[in-house]
């Protein structure tokens, strides 16, 4: 590693030396695109293309430009994901650009505890000063970063590289780990990679959809209208604990206990056996361990599985010949299964169906796991958080030496052991080993398990770094050192999306103040931290975005046949797997696995299963209700950072928290519609609003995941092999406020 100076005096001169290599990158910032300028290529008014920066739906827009700089949205008709339709969010994408609280200028907090005003120099210098001062200190595994995937898939490759290749962190992790470690590890082990088989084709070609724990109707609007208009009139199965709005509209809703679904799915596999639904030649032909699943899951007779699910052993009967029975038939699931104690375990139950019964490579059918952010995948893939770039593992020689050629970097400065998982990091702040965290574009202090204690933890850091485009979060307000970063549609870049679709984002405003895209921050630090020209082949997002082209090369992600951002921008995304050779067409939608085939060696799918666990809190007297939360509706998103800053979104979602209470649970203890009450937890407490309604069953309750009071309640337990947290479930009581 190239020596810097450091030290107040001498460091900050390097810094603002007029032919250094740091004032030269500010210089391009300054004359590029990397302050949020609209590209020379926008005509001052005219429309343009790009995709949307809120859920992984990945919808296209057309914004609407004036003056250069897009000042309205609309659906993009042409686009093969939403084909002209968009739910609130996408209407309102511009809003969260405007909204108060943006990040303007770096802010560093001063002797008096005080977050001040600073210029990039000195943030600069405090970030290498300080990061530098622990790493000596305390050693490699001391200072931590935590990824997103709400940055575009450039981006997260670039401040991986430079985390991991040049500042020399061990441990990184992204708040994907909140939303889809589960789904990662169950294709992983079952499909040899981590790959989502489906097209959206498929919700209208499915002539039975099975939907568990999951609602699309609220999270994915725009995926469900397609089911709803689909031309098969197909059957719609919800297996949920609570009635949900995609419950309402379904053929079939199993209400199961919470956390009881993989008992039920065993039985429903049980079930196919005994009614002689099993497709023997393609499980012969291309599944492994079959033999052995089926005398595991003999033992979860309809008398067992009723017992342990609440649901009628007729009803699961019926469902397993529905299945059997149903022709083209998919499997759907997101947080309701991935956030879970036995999350993995689940979805490969889940896979496991659709193996069976050969429901998966062919038009409507699979075993698909619905992502969460837009650019989950892309964290997936290219964060270089806990896996190598393009899905490679870091202890692999192989691996290593592969991405070092690729990126022309010294092969020692990749980690040869993996990373720390989010909960780990949290857990090494508590032990005193992690000093210091950079966070970037995620809201830890609201969103993590068990509030108190992340809040807390955060408070013990020598040094918090927090890069957003918001200055206000929960988090940014801890923070030593505040970064202000740009936000969608102050950059560009790409997004990979639940289908496996690249679609490409563009700049269409310009960031305020001096905030700069994420891009230009880290390689800002880079050449602060005396490391630039190790990352010179990141020179912008298109240059990067062909590194990523060349890291995928060979791998069951290639992408390598893509030509540039202009192909992404004339087809309207591009899913991947798409090789050298290969051709993109307009609207292209393309599942994988039609030929049998998946990533293992031997090139089989595996059967992976495993007894079911007991949920890590129980009820008892003093907490007799089982907590269960969610999305609240289709105008809110994740913290509410973004969607309060739209009053349209405002107006569409509830003004105050509330929880959700059976009629019998509300009579018990003396509560009426909308009566202020207490809702407890073993950890903590918030207020809410009651809600009495059937939408929940006896003994469940439900509050939104979005206030920031919720996760005061949650219970932090972890799945044991994606170490994703269960906030679906945990032990509370709820009592009326008195007036």
């Amino acid at each position: 590693m190239k020596t810097v100076p450091r030290g107040t005096t001498a460091f900050g001169a390097w810094l603002r030396r007029t032919d250094g290599p740091f004032t030269r990158e500010l210089a391009r910032v300054d004359a590029g695109r990397g302050l949020g300028q609209v590209p020379a290529a926008a005509a001052p008014d005219r429309t343009t293309t790009s995709v949307c920066g809120f859920c992984a739906t990945g919808c296209g827009l057309r914004l609407h430009l004036k003056d250069g700089a897009a000042v309205n949205v609309t659906p993009d008709a042409d686009y093969a994901v939403n084909r002209g339709t968009a739910c609130p969010k996408g209407y309102e994408a511009l809003a969260p650009l405007d909204g108060a609280g943006r990040a303007t200028t770096p802010l560093l907090r001063d002797a008096h505890g005080v977050q001040r005003p600073t210029d990039w120099p000195t943030a600069l210098e405090a970030f290498t000063g300080r990061m530098k001062e622990l790493l000596e200190r305390h050693g490699p595994e001391s200072v931590a970063f935590l990824s997103t995937g709400q940055i575009v898939t450039e981006e997260m490759a670039l401040l991986g590289a430079f985390a991991k290749f040049g500042m020399g962190l061990v441990h990184g992790d992204g708040n994907t780990r909140q939303c889809m470690a589960t789904s990662v590890v169950a294709y992983k082990e079952c499909f040899g990679f981590d790959a989502p088989p489906y097209t959206y084709g498929d919700l209208e070609e499915s002539d039975v959809l099975v939907f568990v724990g999951s609602n699309p109707a609220i999270a994915h609007p725009v995926l469900y209208q397609r089911v709803l208009t689909s031309s098969r009139k197909p059957k719609v199965v919800v297996l949920d604990p609570r009635k949900t709005e995609t419950a309402m509209t379904a053929t079939h809703h199993l209400a199961l206990r919470p956390k009881s679904d993989l008992v039920l799915l065993y039985g429903i596999a049980r079930e196919l056996v005994a009614q002689g639904f099993v497709d023997h030649a393609f499980v012969d032909a291309h599944t492994t361990g079959f033999e052995a699943f089926r005398d595991f899951v003999a033992p979860y007779d309809l008398r067992r599985v009723s017992d342990e699910t609440g649901i009628e052993a007729g009803r699961i009967a019926a469902l397993a010949h529905l299945i059997g029975t149903g022709g083209r038939v998919s499997f759907w699931w997101t947080m309701g299964v991935n956030q879970s104690h036995q999350g993995v375990r689940t979805a490969q139950a889940i896979i496991a169906l659709a193996l069976m019964t050969g429901n998966i490579g062919r038009p409507g059918t699979g075993a698909n796991s619905i992502t969460g952010q837009c650019n989950a995948m892309g964290s997936r893939l290219f964060s270089n958080t806990t896996n190598l770039f393009g899905g490679r593992d870091f202890t692999n020689a192989t691996h290593r030496s592969e991405v070092a050629s690729v990126l022309g970097i010294d092969e020692a400065t990749i980690p040869n052991r993996p990373s720390f998982a989010y909960d780990q990091i949290v857990e090494g702040i508590h032990r005193g080993t992690i000093r210091g965290l950079w966070i970037v574009a995620t809201n830890t202090a609201h969103s993590w398990i068990n509030q108190r204690d992340a809040v807390e933890l955060l408070r013990k850091l020598d040094f918090l770094v927090v890069q957003d485009m918001y200055a206000t979060t929960e988090t940014a307000r801890l923070a030593h050192l505040v970064l202000p970063a740009a936000g969608w549609g102050e950059k560009e870049g790409t997004f990979i999306n639940a289908e496996r679709r690249i679609g490409l984002t563009k700049q269409v405003r310009r960031a305020p103040g001096v905030a700069l895209s994420d891009f230009r921050i880290v390689k800002l630090l880079a050449e602060a931290w005396g490391v630039g020209e190790r990352f010179a082949r990141f020179r912008d997002p298109e240059a990067t975005f062909a590194l990523l082209q060349s890291l995928s090369r060979g791998r069951p992600c290639d992408i390598t046949g893509i030509d540039g951002y202009e192909t992404l921008d004339r087809c309207g995304g591009v899913q991947w797997p798409l090789p050298s050779g290969s051709t993109a067409t307009a609207r292209d939608e393309r599942r994988l696995f039609a030929d049998g085939r998946f990533f293992t060696p031997d090139g089989r799918a595996r059967f992976v299963f495993e007894a079911p666990r007991p949920l890590p809190e129980v009820t008892d007297p003093s907490h007799p209700l089982l907590l269960l939360t969610g999305r609240g509706s289709a105008a809110e998103w994740h913290t509410r950072t973004r969607t309060d800053a739209s009053s349209v979104l405002a107006a569409l979602s509830s003004k105050e928290a509330y929880v959700e209470i059976h009629p019998a649970d509300a009579a018990a203890r003396g509560i009426t519609a909308s009566d202020l009450v207490e809702v407890r937890s073993r950890r903590g407490s918030m207020q809410a609003r009651a809600r009495v309604t059937r939408v929940v069953e006896r003994g469940q309750v439900f509050v939104p995941m979005h206030d920031a009071a919720t996760n005061r309640l949650t219970h932090a337990a972890f799945d044991p092999y994606s170490r994703q947290p269960a906030y679906k479930s945990c032990a509370v009581e709820v009592s009326r406020v008195p007036s």
